[in-house]
C-alpha cells in the first residue's frame, strides 16, 4: 500500500474515530469501528489507542501513526449512529473511500442540536416528572419545573461565558438550591428535598456514567476511569453547590 492511500486511510479512520468520541460513544465502539474501517480498505490491520482526549491510530506494519485530539465533548447520539452506518456501507463495499470521507468531513460539520428553547423545555419536564417519580407531592410539579428549567439555562449558559464545565454545574446546581428554599418560604412547594432532586436532574452525567462501566467491562480500564472520574467530579460539583446553599441559606 502506497503511501499517500495510507494517509488518506489513516484521515478516514481518525475522522470517524473524532466524530464518534466528541459525540459520546463508548471507547471500544470507537476502536472497533476505526478498526473495521482499516480492515475493509486493506489488508492490514487497524491499530488504535483511545482516549477521553485523543485517539492514535496506525495499520500493522507500516511506519505512519497519526493523531487526532479530541478538546470537546457532548451527547450526540444521531452522530455516532450515522457514523455506524456509513461505516458499515463502506465496508460492504457500496461507497468508496473518498466518498465516506467526505460524508464524514460533511457530518462533522453539522450542528444538529435542538434548539435552546426546547431544551429548557425538556429540561423543565424532565425535572418535574422524576420529582414526582421519587416521592414528591402535585404542589411542587410547577416549581420544580420552573427551577430545572432556570438551573439548567445557568447551566447552558454558564459553560458558555466560562469555558469551564464544572463551574457552570456548580453554579446552575446553587441555583437550583437557593431557589427552592425560596419557593418553599413563600409557599410555592412544601418538599424541599424532592424539589431539589428533581430540579438537579437535567445536570447529572448519567450518559457518561453508563459509558464509563461499559467501557471498564469491556477492558478498556484508562478510558473508563478517565470517564468515571469525570463523571464524578460533576455529581460532586453538583453536591458542593446544594451543600453551600444548606450552609448558608437553610
Amino acid at each position: 500500500m502506497e503511501d499517500a492511500p495510507q494517509d488518506f486511510l489513516l484521515d478516514t479512520c481518525l475522522l470517524a474515530g473524532k466524530i464518534m468520541m466528541e459525540s459520546g460513544a463508548e471507547m471500544y465502539r470507537v476502536e472497533d469501528t476505526m478498526s473495521r474501517i482499516a480492515e475493509a480498505a486493506s489488508e492490514s490491520k487497524g491499530i488504535s489507542f483511545v482516549t477521553p482526549t485523543g485517539i492514535f491510530m496506525a495499520l500493522q506494519g507500516g511506519s505512519t501513526v497519526k493523531m487526532e485530539q479530541i478538546p470537546t465533548r457532548t451527547i450526540d447520539l444521531e452522530k455516532v449512529s450515522k457514523v455506524n452506518d456509513l461505516s458499515r456501507e463502506f465496508t460492504m463495499k457500496q461507497i468508496s473511500l473518498g466518498q465516506f470521507y467526505t460524508q464524514l468531513r460533511s457530518l462533522d460539520k453539522e450542528v444538529k442540536f435542538f434548539p435552546i428553547w426546547l431544551q429548557i423545555v425538556a429540561a423543565a419536564v424532565v425535572s418535574g416528572t422524576l420529582m414526582m417519580i421519587f416521592g414528591g407531592v402535585w404542589k411542587d410539579l410547577i416549581a420544580t419545573c420552573m427551577i430545572g428549567a432556570i438551573g439548567f439555562i445557568i447551566f447552558y449558559y454558564g459553560t458558555e461565558f466560562f469555558k469551564v464545565k464544572f463551574l457552570a454545574e456548580f453554579l446552575a446546581a446553587f441555583t437550583v438550591g437557593l431557589l427552592s428554599i425560596l419557593a418553599i418560604s413563600v409557599g410555592w412547594g412544601v418538599s424541599l428535598d424532592k424539589m431539589i432532586i428533581g430540579g438537579v436532574m437535567p445536570l447529572v452525567p448519567g450518559v457518561p456514567i453508563t459509558n464509563a462501566v461499559r467501557d471498564l467491562l469491556a477492558g478498556h480500564l484508562l478510558s473508563g476511569m478517565a470517564r468515571g472520574t469525570e463523571a464524578l467530579i460533576t455529581a460532586g460539583t453538583i453536591g458542593i453547590g446544594i451543600a453551600v446553599v444548606f450552609r448558608f441559606f437553610g
